[in-house]
This record gives structure tokens, sequence and C-alpha cells, in this order.
């Protein structure tokens, strides 16, 4: 087959290229910005120009394009939106139901959200990994002797490594609340710290009332996109307060871990507030990321609470590098692997603090864990299995 790829700064490019190559098939990619429209004239155009050139059998995307859909939609093309993201608000545009789609998500809750409403156009599918180029990058580094490689390993290495932002920015969504009442900021506050205390269950946007609701339009209003049926408490939800949330959960953990072990942070922005962490700035994701699951002895996932139920991008790429995983309770896990033998779940802060302090004690058991989860991943879930099942899906 010839597939037509359209993406932006995103994630996995060159992964499914090569495994488009692997399987036997052509691909063309295309990078602009204007992917990310919901409608554009000028992606419209394009769009004409690139897929007159020769004959397309579908056309791909990471994550889920408005734009995209309704243009496969007029040259009667599957379009392929594999989605990565949590939340992706334009996945609530009215053009989820065009025929031509045939959107995989990572999230099955989200995916039964979609699916008990009709919608024949989504379907459930894990992330991928490209496995083969991760292997490559571990036995170069072990088969080199120099500089370059102390350099990687002195960096990367660590007893307890974070990727991830800290959601720490100014002016973030959420510190635009800064008009709500006293009663509405004391009623957010309480319901995160609840928020914090669950695993596996996302209840905010239920606990957003009519009254809370109006109070915070009145300090940062949101108007839904015309084309699209998310709701405002979707958005306050799901893009305002989950990323507080992340904030909150992931400083008070990284605070407490750094306490006692050496821990490595891999993020964007300086981290003032944890002065134990050290603070390794931002890392490439296919230069770099590799490198420090093979070589930090625990590696942490503290998901996003708008991901309910999916295993995250991050995980697979933790394991599919031989790290060792620790992760906060995510369900689908249980579809996939068996937590306790192939990764570590915990239940709680506490919880994790236990785990890390046992397992960090406990090399062997550490360390077939890692062979365990990264064996699974390579028989299962490499990008050459990911794209078999989905083009059966799709093409069946």
């Amino acid at each position: 087959m010839n597939i037509l790829i359209f993406e932006y700064k995103n994630f996995g490019i060159e992964d499914v290229t090569d495994a488009l190559t692997n399987m036997g098939h052509t691909s063309h990619v295309v990078s602009s910005e204007l992917i990310r429209e919901r409608v554009s004239v000028e992606f419209d155009q394009l769009f004409d120009l690139e897929y007159e050139q020769q004959h397309y059998d579908c056309v791909f995307t990471f994550n889920y394009s408005p734009a995209l859909s309704n243009n496969c939609k007029r040259v009667n093309t599957p379009y392929i939106a594999f989605v990565y993201d949590s939340p992706l608000v334009s996945l609530y545009s009215y053009t989820i139901i065009n025929p031509c789609n045939h959107v995989f998500l990572f999230d099955k809750t989200l995916y039964e959200e979609f699916h008990n409403q009709g919608i024949s156009t989504v379907h459930y599918m894990p992330l991928a990994v490209n496995v083969a180029r991760l292997d490559h990058m571990r036995n170069a580094l072990s088969h080199s002797a120099n500089n370059s490689t102390d350099n990687i390993l002195d960096r990367f290495s660590s007893e307890i490594a974070f990727i991830g932002s800290m959601y720490n920015e100014k002016h973030n969504l959420y510190e635009r609340l800064n008009g709500i009442s006293p009663r509405t900021a004391g009623y957010l506050e309480g319901i995160m710290e609840s928020q914090l205390q669950v695993y596996g269950y996302y209840f905010i946007e239920d606990m957003l009332t009519s009254n809370i609701l109006e109070d915070m339009q009145k300090s940062a209003p949101i108007t839904p996109n015309k084309d699209g049926v998310e709701t405002v408490s979707y958005m306050y939800a799901y893009y305002f307060i989950a990323r507080k949330l992340a904030e909150k959960e992931r400083q008070q953990i990284l605070t407490k871990l750094s306490n006692r072990y050496n821990v490595k942070l891999f993020t964007p922005n300086p981290t003032p507030a944890l002065p134990q962490v050290h603070d390794m700035g931002p890392v490439d994701y296919y230069n770099d990321m590799p490198y420090i699951f093979q070589n930090s002895k625990i590696n942490l996932n503290i998901s996003l609470r708008s991901i309910r139920s999916g295993i995250p991008l991050r995980c697979m790429d933790i394991m599919g590098a031989e790290g060792f995983l620790l992760s906060n309770y995510q369900a689908d896990f249980y579809e996939h692997f068996i937590p306790g033998e192939d990764l570590i779940l915990y239940e709680s802060q506490d919880d994790l603090l236990t785990k890390c302090n046992y397992y960090l004690s406990h090399d062997a058991e550490r360390r077939q864990i890692a062979a365990n989860g990264y064996g699974k991943v390579k028989e299962s879930h490499t990008y050459e299995v990911r794209l078999k099942e989905i083009f059966e899906i799709v093409f069946r």
C-alpha cells in the first residue's frame, strides 16, 4: 500500500515510516502546522496538492484532525487517526462520524464513551514502540567505550527518573481563574485533594455544578467550538483542572522521593520548588530518552488524570527500552500486561514510596521485571504488530 502521512511535531512519525517500510509499504510524509486547524482553506489546498501527486490507499495521522477528515471524506479515502494525546478536544468535532474515519483510541474508557453513543468510527487500540530502534541504541552504547559513552551514562543514570511536564509554566490555564470567589476556590481545592487520593476514576467533571461553572466562566470564559459537542464542564475538567492536578501530584511525589533518593527530573521548565531534585532540563524523544529508561533503576510514570484508563505512550517507551516501569494504576494495563510481573503499579503515594524502597534494594527482581515487560512489548506492541492490526480493521 501507499500511505499519505500528515504530521506536525508528532512523536513517532519516523517509527511509523520505518515499520511501513519493513512491512513492504510506501509512505510520503507532509509536515504542516495547518493539520491542527479544524477548518482551513489553506490546508484544503495543501491536501489537494499532495493527494493529486500519486495514488494513496489511505491517509494517516497521529491524533485526530477534523480538517483532514473532511478532505478524506471528499475524496473517499480511508483516514486513519492513531490517538496518543489526552485530552484531545478535536475528538468531539461533529466530523468524528465521517464514514472515512478510523480513529484508534489508546484509552479504553474513552473508546467506550464513544462506542456507547453509537459512534462506529472509533476503535480501541493500545500504543506501540519501535523496539528495533531502542535495541540498536542500547547495543551501540554497550559496545562503545569513549568519552561520549561516559557522558551519556553520567547524565542519564539515576536511582529514580521522571520525564514529563511539571505543568508549572507561568500563566497556566488554572491560574487564569484568579477572579473566582473564595467559596469556588475552596471547593475546587477540595475536589482536587479528593481526586488525588483516587486512582482509576476521574470524577472532577461530575463535581462541577452549575453555580461553580458560572463563577469559573466569569473569571476565565470558555466558548466551545461551534463544530463540536464538547461542553464547558469538559474543558474546565480536562484542560484546566487535570493539568493543575498533575502539577500538584508530581510536585508532591518528587518532593517525597528526593528526600530519600537520587531523583533526576527531565522537564522543560525550571523547578525551584524542588530543590533536592536534579533538574536535568528537557531531553530529545529520539536521541536521549531511551538512554534514560535504560540506565535508571526506576522509571516513574505519573499519568495525567485525563487519561482515564489508557496506557500512556511513556510507559510503552520505557518497557520497550527494557527499563523498569513503576506507574500509577491504569486499568488498561491489565488488558495487555501482568502487573507485578511485567511492571509495577502503585495505588497511593505511600505505596509508591514503599515500592521504590523495595525495588531499589532488590536488583535481580527489578531487572527481571524490566526484562519481562520488554519481552511482552517486543512480542505484541511494536509498530509492525500495531499497524497490521489497524490495517485489518480498516480494510476488512
